[in-house]
């Protein structure tokens, strides 16, 4: 049987359509913002991916939605977040150039992940799992973006919380920034429970994650006025 736990993919995904939509909109009112484009498309990607974990856990294993859930979850993971922070912290040249090295390493390896057979021995019922791969070197792929969206997502924010520390003003993106780099590491957290074995902590971690990730990022968006008050 099921637990409660195993159905927290559902609540991941409504509240990633409703996070990405407001962001999206956000974008729309202050064009160009590419960070903001970028943030929303990531934001939309982690809710395919709980989306697809919420269909095997309602529905069992299929092999597209294994498909989908890798490329969206697993090999994306924070890696279009981290490339909006890349947007406010490097030039705009430097950002542009590193923003097409990872669409070309990314398509790579969604290339490799949908040519991969399926081992189907390595199948579970209600459960999703690299393991099922053939290929498996194409596991690979997905430490390499994770690294990347540590290194911007989470060292972004960290390195903005610092800039604003003294600044009184700007507590409120301190607070922001420090939420998003702990919501940000959290499902990083949840992603080796869950080749361990412990695909549940990965289930906590993602709402727990974007749920801090949306807390800090309403904080760093609000006026200095807003919080003062």
């Amino acid at each position: 049987m099921l637990t409660a736990v195993a159905h927290l993919p559902i609540a991941t995904t409504l509240v990633a359509a409703v996070f990405a939509t407001a962001v999206f909109r956000r974008w729309l009112r202050r064009r160009p913002a590419p960070h903001l484009l970028w943030w929303s498309a990531g934001i939309a990607l982690y809710g395919l991916g709980t989306l697809a974990e919420s269909y095997t856990t309602l529905l069992g294993w299929n092999e597209s939605v294994f498909r989908l859930w890798y490329v969206a979850g697993a090999l994306l993971g924070a890696a279009p977040l981290a490339q909006g922070t890349v947007y406010l912290l490097l030039p705009r040249r430097t950002a542009d150039a590193l923003a097409v090295a990872l669409l070309l390493f990314v398509t790579v390896a969604a290339t490799a992940v949908l040519s991969s057979p399926i081992d189907l021995r390595a199948v579970e019922a209600h459960g999703l799992s690299g393991r099922v791969l053939a290929w498996q070197e194409v596991r690979y792929f997905s430490p390499v973006v994770n690294v990347y969206a540590v290194v911007f997502l989470v060292g972004g924010a960290v390195v903005s919380a610092w800039r604003y520390r003294r600044m009184p003003s700007e507590r409120h993106r301190v607070t922001g920034n420090v939420l998003i780099a702990v919501g940000a590491i959290l499902p990083g957290v949840g992603g080796v429970s869950a080749r361990l074995g412990a695909t549940e902590i990965l289930y906590v971690t993602e709402l727990v994650g974007l749920v801090l990730i949306w807390t800090g990022y309403a904080f760093a968006t609000s006026s200095s006025r807003a919080s003062a008050t």
